[in-house]
């Protein structure tokens, strides 16, 4: 993705350098005309506002993921003339776990020193939601920290309840470890030793 829009990503973005791009693959199912369709609704945003995060400061009404995701939307379907992509957001938004968004803003809020940048900060990491997944999900269940069986919006909203039990102020932490557990079974074990 990055190669397509060369040593300035921004410039590519609010020169309209997305409308030489065509259909080719980019990652699995995301092609070049989803890249297009995103690209085309920030650079709508950015022509308002300096970056997405001022844009969602602006936002007096986010109170969740969810409503993050449903302005971001909006927002980028309006560029995009009304058109919706459901690569680039859900169909239903309302039932969504959000996975990519909570696992982005995860990046984008809290601050570890190592993968988290903790760059937005008019978000709390109290605020966060678990990114759920495949593995965080199986993990999650077989640790008894989550019963409902579909990965959907009330299952993270369950999940995420639960690790705010833990740590209220930041329930999200456990995320990297419920998925490297997931994704190496042999390591689960660890989890029951009691210290």
């Amino acid at each position: 993705m990055l190669s397509k829009m060369g040593k300035s990503p921004f410039d590519f973005v609010m020169n309209e350098g997305y409308k030489t791009l065509g259909t080719a693959n980019i990652h699995r199912t995301f092609f070049e005309q989803d890249l297009t369709y995103m690209l085309r609704g920030y650079r709508s945003i950015l022509l308002h506002f300096d970056s997405i995060k001022t844009f969602l400061e602006s936002k007096s009404e986010l109170h969740t993921v969810w409503d993050i995701a449903k302005t971001l939307h909006s927002e980028i379907k309006k560029a995009n003339e009304n058109n919706h992509n459901a690569k680039c957001f859900p169909s239903n938004l309302e039932k969504s776990a959000l996975k990519r968004i909570n696992l982005a803003l995860r990046w984008l809020v809290r601050n570890d020193g190592i993968v988290d940048l903790g760059v937005w900060t008019f978000l709390k990491p109290s605020q966060l939601y678990i990114p759920l997944d495949v593995h965080v999900g199986n993990t999650a269940r077989e640790l008894g920290l989550l019963q409902r069986i579909t990965n959907d919006r009330k299952a993270v909203e369950q999940l995420t309840a639960k690790l705010r039990e833990f740590c209220p102020e930041d329930p999200v932490k456990y995320d990297f470890a419920l998925f490297g557990a997931g994704i190496n079974k042999n390591i689960l074990p660890i989890f029951f030793v009691r210290s």
